[in-house]
């Protein structure tokens, strides 16, 4: 029986190009795509893949929030991330919150195959390098929920969330409050509470000393 796959993520021609890459693939089945977070949580609800590819960064809902939404609907559906975020936040939110796999997007196609495999028979699958530098292995375990909450429990006050990181990628783009709230999805007054817990977290007092620090720590990426 072929696993069947749902793809999200707000580019066209991503989404084309990965449903291309699978269709090639015998025993696959792209069943369905959606453009942003509620298409993703709506589709997947009602097409029940086997597996979904996810774009953390989408209009409306985020990846994040949509697999928080999977896992409350008691969702079925095997979620693997899909993005150009390599920050361990991201890993370790998206992984806490229901999703068993996790790879950058300019993961090779046999990768992606390999991966989407793993995860249909229920295994965990991070993009091996990545897990190397969260794990000190290639591999991860079964319990990589567990591991990962444990692991954000252990830095909690230190972390910067999934959704405090999209709110500082939004800053280094130069968006204003009112910008970020409107990308995200937010009111104007959540976004000013992420922020202050932001500039607490990194013990910087302003958003540009806020910008400085994660440029040059490289806790995000601007590609």
């Amino acid at each position: 029986m072929a696993i069947k796959i749902l793809i999200a993520d707000d580019h066209a021609l991503l989404r084309q190009g990965i449903k291309r890459v699978l269709n090639f693939e015998d025993g696959f089945e792209v069943i369905g795509e959606a453009e942003d977070g509620q298409e993703a949580v709506a589709r997947t609800l009602m097409l029940q893949p086997d597996v979904l590819l996810l774009d953390i960064n989408m209009p409306g809902l985020s990846g994040l929030e949509v697999v928080k939404q999977l896992k409350q609907a008691d969702c079925e559906t095997r979620v693997i991330a899909l993005t150009i975020h390599d920050s361990d936040n991201y890993i370790l939110e998206m992984l806490k919150n229901g999703a068993l796999g996790y790879l950058l997007k300019d993961v090779e196609p046999a990768v992606l195959i390999k991966a989407i495999h793993v995860v249909n028979g229920g295994d965990a699958f991070v993009y091996p390098e990545l897990a190397e530098r969260l794990f000190g292995s290639a591999t991860v375990s079964d319990d990589v929920e567990i591991k990962a909450r444990e692991m954000l429990d252990e830095s909690r006050g230190e972390r910067l969330t999934a959704r405090e990181m999209d709110v500082l990628e939004c800053v280094a783009k130069g968006f204003s409050n009112q910008d970020i709230a409107k990308a995200l999805g937010l009111s104007e007054k959540t976004v000013k509470n992420h922020m202050t817990r932001v500039l607490r977290k990194l013990k910087v007092e302003d958003r540009t000393q806020a910008l400085v620090y994660v440029l040059k720590n490289k806790i995000i990426s601007l590609d």
